[in-house]
């Protein structure tokens, strides 16, 4: 019934807010949704219609999975990108997700990249973004998870942390560490993006020396940060591009791990244009739009790097990409995947995919 309900109606007006423009119609929808947290009782009312998780219910002991030393109500989360700034986040709960990444923040606002930078690939099950790391700084995102946690958020919120445009690649830790310090352990874990296509330069720092000393740093950034708190240090985790080969994931992978990092994320968009309904594949051929490729045309590819990267070490792995029904979420996990998250999927499919992913990954 939720996907019935999702694909004929809430599907449809959804995708024809601000005239059809998908950036337009996703700033709508985490508005509406922000306005709806507002509503006393709307989120309870919610969970239960969706099978979520209502303001202030907590895992009982025995429940749950605990990955990183972070306990889990179940293994499916939200990606970043979705939400960068946290807008939705009891929503986001109510609907199902049993985590949230925000993000990717940087320490300064920036507005990102020209638009139109979102596209909607339908015939194909994905997206294509060129969105660059637009949000309102670290501080905002902070701000927003610091008040859903005092109205009832209790699913853990990842924070996907990057670099300003126009900070240097030899200047990069400082904007790392800078996000590291203002989150103030506040965040159940950090993830550290440096596999964005979208901001020039940016997938430089996945090459051996700069990732490890970008890598060492942050972790040492957090591990000051908390001896300083006089609190325990948040674990950092690692997210890497599809579009790596085998030998330099796995390299990637035993970097971080020496680095300290507590765990991977595997993948974000890829650059290849391969898998698309020709519908989209001559759309795409004749107006060449920028950016990262998300849904099912990277199904596949996810699903390969997150064994690679699985196989490389033994730190957990979070995986996404592609995962388009909950058999993909069964994928990943079978790859090697200790949570999966969704984004692209969850557009097309809506909460249905949640709970069908969670009942079985």
């Amino acid at each position: 019934m939720l996907t019935t309900g999702w694909e004929r109606v809430v599907r449809p007006v959804l995708f024809g807010l601000g005239g059809g423009d998908a950036e337009t119609a996703h700033h709508t929808t985490l508005q509406w949704s922000a306005a709806l947290q507002g509503v006393p009782g709307a989120m309870t009312a919610l969970a239960a219609v969706t099978g979520g998780i209502a303001p202030g219910r907590t895992v009982r002991p025995g429940e749950g999975v605990t990955v990183a030393g972070i306990t889990f109500p179940h293994r499916v989360g939200l990606a970043a990108g979705a939400d960068k700034e946290g807008t939705a986040l009891l929503a986001w709960q109510a609907l199902g997700l049993g985590h949230v990444e925000l993000g990717t923040v940087t320490p300064r606002p920036q507005p990102g990249n020209p638009r139109p930078r979102m596209h909607r690939l339908p015939a194909s099950g994905a997206v294509i973004n060129s969105m660059g790391f637009p949000n309102a700084g670290v501080h905002s995102a902070v701000l927003r998870l610091r008040e859903a946690r005092a109205a009832g958020l209790t699913i853990p919120v990842g924070l996907s942390i990057g670099k300003n445009k126009d900070t240097p690649l030899e200047s990069a830790l400082e904007d790392y560490a800078t996000c590291v310090r203002v989150a103030a352990g506040l965040p159940d874990y950090l993830a550290v993006n440096i596999s964005s296509p979208n901001t020039p330069g940016l997938r430089g720092l996945q090459d051996p020396e700069p990732l490890e000393r970008l890598l060492a740093g942050v972790v040492q950034a957090e591990a000051d940060r908390a001896r300083a708190a006089g609190t325990a240090s948040v674990p950092v985790f690692c997210k890497v591009a599809p579009d790596m080969d085998d030998e330099a994931l796995a390299g990637a992978t035993r970097i971080a791990r020496e680095a300290g990092v507590a765990g991977m994320v595997a993948t974000n968009t890829t650059l290849a244009r391969t898998g698309l309904a020709p519908q989209d594949a001559a759309w795409v051929s004749a107006e060449q739009p920028p950016g990262g490729l998300s849904g099912a045309p990277l199904t596949a590819r996810a699903r390969e790097a997150v064994a690679v990267v699985a196989g490389a070490s033994d730190l957990p792995v979070i995986g996404v990409g592609g995962v388009m029904t909950p058999a993909d979420a069964v994928a990943l996990r079978e790859a090697g995947a200790a949570l999966v998250q969704v984004y692209s999927g969850f557009v097309f499919a809506g909460p249905a995919l949640v709970a069908g992913a969670a009942a079985r990954a």
